[in-house]
């Protein structure tokens, strides 16, 4: 299959569309709980409204916090990013009553790209179980050599529609739009990391892996093989 490449404007449009689509939505709730402020005087819709506020400005910040890690050029200033952060703006993403969060790494700075993969990892195994449950992040070995592993387990469980195809940069088309963007960008940081993405499922559990990537042996050249048969070897 063809490898998709997208040029900087179409890639950057697409990955701002999907941060737009993140946040509008507890944006708008809080413009909504304000607009109840304006119009009711019950103290009853008003503390509803307080209470819509607050839980709305929570999440927004908590999307616009994933998202400058995640897709944004967070401490740009140097080439690594905190695991420790990673797990909070991951805890303060999917952290809720649908979806539970272990995540076990080590406190240690990371290659930047490796961390925004994994963050991006973890959006695509909250994919994979729709309905909520369990999510499971591994990071183990050295920065250079990290292994990634997340399960993510509950019912009706399934690898995304297209996800390992968008991955590999091959989507189904040859095109991709805001809605494939994330694992499409999530290939393209996974080869800049230079790390191999696997995913399997057994039952009602998704398991992503990613790890080093095998390196490419090149072929012989004829002239090796010309002087390996003058060997007799």
């Amino acid at each position: 299959m063809t490898t998709v490449t997208l040029d900087a404007l179409d890639l950057s449009a697409l990955l701002c569309s999907r941060v737009c689509h993140d946040v509008i939505s507890p944006v708008g709730a809080i413009v909504n709980g304000l607009e109840v402020l304006e119009d009711e005087d019950s103290a009853e819709m008003r503390d509803f409204a307080l209470d819509l506020i607050r839980k709305s400005a929570k999440q927004a910040s908590a999307r616009l916090q994933f998202a400058r890690i995640a897709f944004g050029a967070a401490g740009s200033a140097g080439s690594s990013i905190d695991l420790a952060d990673a797990e909070n703006v991951a805890r303060g993403m999917f952290g809720d009553e649908k979806t539970q969060l272990s995540w076990s790494a080590p406190r240690a700075l990371f290659p930047k790209n490796k961390v925004k993969l994994l963050l991006n990892l973890v959006v695509i195994a909250v994919t994979a179980i729709p309905r909520g449950g369990v999510i499971d992040v591994k990071v183990t070995g050295e920065a250079e050599g990290a292994l990634f592993v997340l399960t993510a387990k509950g019912t009706h469980a399934r690898i995304p529609a297209h996800v390992e195809t968008l991955i590999a940069g091959t989507p189904a088309g040859g095109t991709v739009d805001a809605h494939a963007i994330q694992p499409f960008y999530a290939g393209l940081v996974a080869r800049a990391a230079e790390m191999d993405v696997r995913f399997s499922i057994d039952g009602d559990t998704v398991t992503i892996r990613a790890e080093a990537a095998a390196p490419s042996v090149p072929p012989a050249s004829a002239e090796t093989n010309a002087e390996t048969d003058d060997n007799g070897i």
